[in-house]
């Protein structure tokens, strides 16, 4: 009579299980279903891209449009390179870049580090002007600025976008603190007991703790960097000083009739920043999911 009794009381216990169940593989899917249509229309464009770039001239602008190139011609690639000075702007924004990269990470970590393991009077109050100036419009500081290092002697050289990297950067500041401020403050502690300067502490026990962090630092400034138009475009006046920003708008004019060379140079200038996510995902992710950024 007892296993008679229990017998029903299971049967209803499973029911709602499995309508729940049947409940969440639905939602799933149509999560699934979603995010492949929007991941389609934000690859779309990417893809018409590098099949333009693969077109003869005048393709591109085919009526109905043909997304497969036929024939594929590979002669863009190496005909931009004769147009314009293409490897000369690839390597001053490579100069550019890593420069910046290695001048954000240094100067981020040192003052982030200052604002948050260090105690000292008024750290709060001048953390909290630093955010502040994330308020200033660029181009409220772009004329002083300029003006800047046109006494330096700096225009038409590359020391007015790499300079500036090494003053630190609010964002990043804000981003590893809150990063540093998940590491315990025992570590240091520990640290000074044994002798160890804040110097050495910083550079072997925390930096270790943020690699994530600092990478992603390093990703941001190095996409910014690569990117950056306005800075080119107001600092640098010879040819042989542009970077792929400026050399991708010598291509405007002049290839207007057939826009497959153009497509051709867009896809060698955003090949390096996609290659560079793609093996720095995880770092980048995780940097930005450690330091609060980013919710998942």
């Amino acid at each position: 009579m007892t296993e008679q009794a229990l017998e029903p009381s299971k049967e209803v216990a499973f029911v709602p299980v499995r309508g729940r169940g049947a409940r969440h593989l639905a939602v799933g899917i149509v999560k699934v279903v979603v995010a492949l249509l929007i991941g389609v229309l934000f690859v779309l464009p990417l893809l018409w891209l590098v099949s333009s770039a693969l077109k003869t001239g005048g393709q591109e602008f085919a009526e109905p449009p043909n997304f497969i190139p036929h024939p594929f011609d590979w002669s863009n690639f190496s005909q931009i390179f004769s147009i314009v000075p293409f490897g000369q702007f690839y390597l001053n924004t490579t100069i550019i870049a890593v420069s910046t990269v290695i001048g954000s990470v240094t100067s981020n970590v040192l003052v982030a580090y200052g604002f948050t393991r260090i105690r000292w009077p008024g750290r709060d109050v001048l953390f909290g002007v630093a955010l502040g100036t994330l308020m200033i419009p660029y181009l409220v500081i772009l004329v002083p600025q300029y003006v800047l290092f046109y006494h330096f002697g700096w225009i038409n050289t590359f020391w007015p976008l790499i300079v500036p990297a090494f003053g630190a950067n609010p964002f990043f500041i804000y981003m590893l603190r809150q990063f540093l401020r998940t590491i315990p403050e025992q570590l240091s502690d520990a640290a000074r007991v044994d002798g160890a300067n804040e110097l050495r502490i910083m550079f072997s026990v925390i930096i270790p703790q943020i690699k994530a962090a600092i990478g992603t630092v390093g990703i941001f400034s190095f996409f910014a960097a690569w990117n950056d138009f306005i800075g080119p475009l107001i600092y640098l006046d010879s040819e042989k000083n542009y970077t792929l920003a400026l050399g991708l708008n010598l291509f405007v004019g002049t290839y207007s009739h057939s826009w497959a060379p153009l497509m051709a140079a867009v896809v060698l200038t955003m090949l390096p920043v996609a290659i560079l996510f793609v093996l720095f995902q995880r770092t980048f992710l995780r940097g930005l999911r450690m330091s609060g950024l980013m919710k998942l």
